[in-house]
């Protein structure tokens, strides 16, 4: 597909990328989250890619000027010959020769993964091209203990009522890695609650589901957030939106290129399915029926560059909002989908979910574990409670929310 996102240049690009109704989040701030994660979790994932592969000199020298510069350097443009050239220069070029710690979070985020991809020569002709950097850490999570206890909880699915089932699987959906869905699935509607419920800091699970009654026809997009361990349970719950009729169709949007270390590309679809179908029991029939799904077309995988832009969803191109016009909901999976759903900004927390995400072309959901700064929609209520406890809620991981905009 081709990127039609239109961008201003110069001082009037400046301009255009500060939204305006709260301050962008920089990485200028020492001891920030935004900060740490430029100066800390970045160099040692340089080095652990250093370590995953056997790469040559090449990719080692490139790698240590990669290293220097976002330590100790300024931001430099892709090289002219670069097949992406001219997109992140349309998507960024006034942070060029800046600071990467003055650049907007997300850009600066999104642009390092471009950059790190552009050292190891994925993009480059060559026996690097197309080999995933991250690979090593995704395929590890498959092969783990956890995810094979949480498959066999699978078999007792059958025995548990529909309603309690559904909020099971959203909620391993919601939680990702930190899920533990055999827990979910085995002990009831009510440990459900006390254990899942608890730490949402804002649910609107009922708004979800009374858009997706049974015997739906539409199509429901699930924009994927991360692969591994954290993709199973999203794949699980899509086999029961599909065989409990709240959709005809699901379209399972996913990165085109490695990003963010774990996110979820076609070869980590196709490698949580092997999975399921390698199981045993309720897993393999929840992979058989997802892979003959995919085949019928009433599950398709589907990408865009856009998915690893470093813009706020509201600058989606004319493609992509006439297909998520299109769909009975939309629904955004992770941290990173949900700071570029509401945009990367300090708003204040009670702003409204639905203010933020009205220029969203159709109906809209997020489902999130919290991992950063960004927050809205929170009831008074429950942020003064949260401010009170005095614990890092907003980036621990610890806390979560499911919110709907009809």
């Amino acid at each position: 597909m081709t990127e039609k996102t239109p961008r201003a240049s110069g001082e009037e690009a400046v301009r255009a990328a500060v939204p305006v109704g709260a301050p962008v989040i920089l990485s200028n701030e020492p001891g920030s989250f935004a900060w740490s994660v430029l100066a800390k979790r970045h160099p040692a994932l340089i080095q652990q890619v250093r370590d995953a592969f056997p790469y040559g000199l090449r990719q080692h020298e490139a790698l240590d000027a990669l290293l220097d510069e976002i330590t100790n350097g300024v931001v430099q443009p892709l090289a002219p010959a670069d097949h992406d050239h001219e997109r992140w220069a349309t998507w960024g070029q006034e942070y060029f020769g800046r600071s990467w710690y003055d650049a907007p979070f997300l850009w600066a985020e999104s642009y390092f993964y471009r950059r790190l991809l552009g050292a190891v020569g994925y993009f480059d002709a060559g026996p690097w091209q197309g080999v995933d950097p991250f690979a090593p850490f995704k395929q590890a999570e498959l092969r783990g203990d956890a995810v094979e206890e949480e498959l066999r909880a699978l078999d007792t699915l059958a025995s548990i009522p529909a309603e309690e089932r559904a909020t099971a699987l959203l909620h391993a959906s919601l939680w990702g890695n930190r899920a533990d869905l055999g827990f979910s699935i085995t002990a009831g509607k009510s440990a459900v609650a006390d254990a899942a419920v608890a730490a949402l800091v804002a649910d609107d699970s009922a708004t979800l589901w009374q858009l997706l009654p049974a015997g739906t026809s539409g199509t429901i997009a699930v924009v994927a957030d991360n692969a591994g361990r954290e993709l199973i349970p999203d794949l699980v719950l899509i086999d029961h939106l599909l065989e409990h009729g709240h959709a005809e169709r699901v379209v399972l949007h996913i990165k085109p290129y490695p990003y963010y270390v774990s996110d979820a590309m076609t070869a980590d679809v196709v490698d949580c399915l092997r999975r399921l179908t390698e199981a045993t029991g309720e897993a393999r029939r929840i992979g058989g029926r997802l892979w003959k799904a995919m085949a019928a077309g009433s599950l398709e995988a589907r990408t865009h560059p856009f998915f690893c832009a470093p813009l706020p969803y509201e600058e989606m191109p004319e493609d992509l909002r006439v297909e998520f016009a299109s769909d009975t909901l939309t629904i955004l999976k992770g941290d990173l989908n949900y700071r570029r759903l509401v945009g990367d900004q300090l708003w204040h927390p009670t702003v409204p979910f639905a203010e933020r995400t009205a220029y969203f072309p159709g109906p809209v959901a997020a489902l999130r574990t919290l991992k950063s700064d960004v927050i809205v929609g929170l009831e008074q209520g429950t942020l003064e409670a949260l401010e009170r406890s005095g614990a890092a809620w907003r980036t621990s991981g610890t806390h979560a929310l499911i919110q709907v905009r009809p």
